[in-house]
């Protein structure tokens, strides 16, 4: 295993009061452990880009760790990301996660509205307006992103963007750590070097996991499944073997080349930060551990 492999989590900006008011406490438990940086999502077509730069500041001015937003381009226009990017960078931001963004039902058979098409431009166009002001990090899909046609045409899409100028890739969520080999074996091929950080979810739940496998594509090996439903009226239980499957994962992928982990966190610190202590990862005697 990498002795001091790096490591990040993600948030997303809370859509209720109540959400926001135990977000503070989510990124102060979080921000103990001492993570790289935090990024912060947002919705389709930037639905909620004024949540991300509120929640993105807030991190910043709580805890001084480094904050990347997402940013999509579908449906936008180049005024628009320029404003964006410009709000950021005076902001502070160095570093961004360029993303397409999801496209709209009406469009899934056509290109995607707006000036972009695919985030290889907008990593360009990030390029040519603010050159090496920003880390740029992009999306990678060991499996498959799941409107693509095909993994070859999806792996394509990849090459372009780092072409584009992409100086890392963070994954979608996956379980099965050859998909993450297979990939990074394929980017060798193809002379790719950028740092490619595995996505990790914890597994807090039977239905939830389902439905986020079932959003992004993600296989959910069946026996996984199998376990987390016939666990799902015993939360202790599917709590246990899901953090345990999940830790193997990590192992396994550490132990194997991966350069770090990026935890999708759900806004919740407890079942990332018990991973991160079984890994050994940041300052293991922080945070709540339930």
């Amino acid at each position: 295993m990498k002795a001091t492999p790096s490591f990040s989590f993600e948030l997303f900006p809370p859509r209720t009061p109540e959400a926001a008011a135990k977000l503070p406490a989510v990124i102060d438990h979080l921000a103990a452990a001492r993570p790289e940086f935090f990024s912060i999502t947002y919705g389709a077509g930037g639905s909620d880009q004024e949540g991300t730069y509120e929640t993105l500041m807030t991190v910043a001015r709580q805890t001084g760790i480094e904050a990347a937003p997402h940013l999509t381009c579908v449906a936008s226009s180049r005024a628009h990301i320029a404003a964006l990017l410009d709000r950021y960078r005076q902001a502070g931001v160095k570093r961004i996660v360029a993303l397409r963004g999801d496209l709209p039902a009406t469009a899934m058979s056509a290109a995607a509205p707006g000036d972009f098409h695919y985030a290889s431009e907008l990593v360009r166009f990030i390029r040519q307006e603010h050159g090496a002001a920003f880390k740029i990090e992009v999306a990678a899909y060991p499996e498959m992103h799941p409107q693509a046609s095909g993994p070859g045409v999806d792996f394509d899409h990849f090459c372009r963007k780092v072409e584009a100028g992409a100086d890392a890739a963070l994954t979608q969520l996956f379980f099965n750590a050859d998909a993450y080999f297979d990939f990074m074996e394929r980017c060798a091929k193809a002379g790719i070097s950028i740092p490619v950080t595995p996505g990790i979810m914890p597994i807090t739940g039977f239905a939830n996991t389902v439905r986020f496998c079932a959003g992004c594509g993600a296989d959910l090996p069946r026996w996984v499944r199998l376990r987390l439903e016939e666990l799902q009226d015993d939360k202790p239980a599917l709590i246990d073997f899901g953090f345990r499957a999940i830790a193997r994962l990590c192992q396994t992928l550490l132990a194997n080349g991966a350069p770090g982990l990026h935890f999708y966190t759900v806004n919740q610190a407890a079942p990332t930060l018990r991973l991160c202590r079984e890994l050994g990862l940041g300052n293991e005697g922080t945070g709540p551990r339930d």
